[in-house]
């Protein structure tokens, strides 16, 4: 177990890779604070995850709110007893041509993706600081932190602003111990995903089928969707990662849609 005892937050657990990254987190033995939006949706998972409450605890939290993560962050360590890990998860979708982007998506894309990512690492960073045992902060990107899609300026842009987010934790955390690295999924078959097909259809004049054979799985070596265990998987590596060997990085998790 190489989270045997280390304590994680997981924002936008309740549900999708975030739940599927709580899932293996405490599998290999960490303890985990399911942090999400939808607070019943976050009990639910960790006593599914943890009847016995001692390992898995749901956390409200919207990202874009600075009393609410710092408070919810403050409950996990009052809890678990510090902070080792961070995968800062949550987000949305909102797809449209940039002509007919409403501003307030926009900004509520931006909020979500960035503001939320700093809040939650402002918050934890301190207790890895404090604790003197190092961390892990990861950030949930995308294919699209590399490359540009038609409809989806708000996200591109956020997604590209994680790695340099990303590359600035990573520098000032090094002397702490605190590492910092980005995930870049491919497409997953997840909800969100499962919102933007038909959306896209009726934007580009396709078939939902020519939707995900020639927009979303296109450019993989394999025609597959990317999976939540993928991910999953690639997070559990990182937060286990031993070193500053392995810091200011993004790792793309794609079926070879992109490589680097």
């Amino acid at each position: 177990m190489i989270l045997r005892d280390k304590v994680a937050v997981v924002t936008g657990a309740a549900s999708g890779i975030g739940k599927d990254i709580a899932r293996q987190f405490l599998a290999e033995g960490a303890k985990v604070a399911i942090a999400d939006l939808n607070i019943e949706g976050a009990n639910a998972t960790a006593l599914e995850f943890d009847p016995t409450g001692e390992r898995a605890m749901g956390v409200a939290m919207n990202v874009t709110s600075e009393a609410e993560v710092d408070a919810g962050i403050a409950a996990v360590a009052a809890k678990f007893g510090g902070i080792d890990i961070l995968v800062s998860n949550a987000g949305i979708q909102i797809v449209a041509p940039i002509e007919d982007y409403a501003f307030c998506d926009w900004q509520k894309m931006l909020a979500i993706h960035l503001d939320g990512a700093f809040l939650t690492t402002r918050a934890c960073i301190k207790h890895m600081y404090a604790q003197g045992r190092g961390g892990s902060i990861i950030y949930m990107g995308s294919v699209h932190s590399k490359e540009a899609s038609v409809l989806k300026s708000a996200y591109v842009t956020a997604k590209h602003g994680l790695i340099g987010l990303c590359k600035v934790v990573a520098k000032e955390g090094a002397k702490h111990g605190v590492r910092a690295n980005v995930i870049c999924p491919g497409f997953v078959r997840t909800p969100l995903v499962d919102k933007q097909i038909p959306e896209q259809a009726k934007a580009l004049g396709l078939s939902e089928d020519d939707v995900i054979k020639t927009v979303m799985l296109k450019e993989t070596v394999d025609g597959e969707f990317t999976t939540v265990d993928d991910v999953a998987r690639t997070a559990v590596f990182l937060a286990g990662f031993p070193t500053n060997a392995l810091t200011g990085q993004s790792i793309v998790v794609s079926h070879g849609w992109y490589m680097q």
